[in-house]
């Protein structure tokens, strides 16, 4: 088991009259190897959540345990949580401050007290991980595409070697190829290195696609926890907080009010075409 929150509950402005929930009673098990999709609407507290998976913020009351480890506990390594628990957040200028892209995927292993070089070692590997060759090691990642910057940040964090790789909005702002070059490496980082992946994003179409498990939050709270076809069969409740199922979801449920007897849980553009072959094929 890799990572349990129980009762988590954060609070923010405590005992002033801005108090406010960005967390309250959320319980969940993320199992090694695991590839989670978080999901939620602005001020849901998906943000929150996962700032508390690696110890950058701390529960206002509730337990949150790594490898079976409760990290509140006297005397707990934070450093090396962080170093196991990577986070990449949404805007990877927040992580980016070197000047050329080597010296900035080196910076994490630096910390850890590591020869020379088993650091660089370790930020070409990291590097090539995310598709990033030598010509790309000089250059200023501030001068890189948004995509690329991504990946400087995804690489600096590999280069750490954790064990849950966490990603907040990773496509926010790129076009679709970028989009899809980004969730690619991911995916593969997933099933090549059976990285922990917790992604967080907006479009529930890349959630059908990767990921294996859902995590819905609302107002603070864990609303479902299940497969992407199980928490997508509760479209109309997603639609009341907010979000809503993949585009195919409604396509699917329009075939069907005009008698075409599609299946009813189709959630990717793949799953329909196939399904609409055997249809005509019949």
């Amino acid at each position: 088991m890799s990572i349990r929150a129980v009762n988590l509950t954060h609070i923010y402005g405590q005992g002033t009259a801005f108090e406010q929930y960005a967390l309250k009673n959320v319980n969940f098990e993320i199992q090694d190897g695991e590839f989670i999709g978080l999901i939620g609407h602005t001020g849901s507290g998906k943000s929150t959540l996962i700032q508390h998976l690696n110890g950058l913020l701390k529960a206002t009351s509730g337990e949150l345990y790594y490898n079976g480890e409760n990290i509140y506990a006297h005397g707990y390594d934070m450093k090396g949580l962080r170093s196991k628990v990577g986070l990449v957040f949404q805007y990877p200028e927040h992580q980016l401050f070197e000047a050329d892209v080597f010296s900035d995927v080196c910076f994490g292993p630096k910390n850890l007290n590591l020869s020379q070089g088993e650091i660089e070692s370790r930020a070409k590997e990291a590097l090539n991980l995310v598709g990033l060759d030598e010509s790309f090691y000089k250059q200023s990642p501030f001068e890189l595409s948004g995509g690329q910057k991504r990946r400087v940040a995804i690489a600096g964090v590999l280069a750490m070697k954790p064990d849950v790789l966490i990603l907040d909005e990773p496509t926010a702002g790129l076009d679709p190829k970028g989009r899809d070059e980004i969730l690619g490496q991911i995916e593969k980082l997933h099933r090549e290195q059976g990285l922990t992946i917790i992604l967080v994003s907006h479009s529930m179409e890349d959630m059908a696609r990767y990921a294996d498990r859902l995590i819905v939050m609302n107002k603070g709270e864990k609303m479902f926890d299940d497969t992407p076809r199980n928490v997508f069969r509760h479209y109309k409740e997603l639609e009341a907080m907010g979000l809503a199922a993949p585009q195919i979801t409604y396509i699917v449920q329009a075939l069907r009010k005009e008698g075409i007897p599609v299946e009813e849980d189709l959630i990717t553009v793949e799953e329909a075409r196939d399904a609409i072959l055997r249809l005509i094929g019949k």
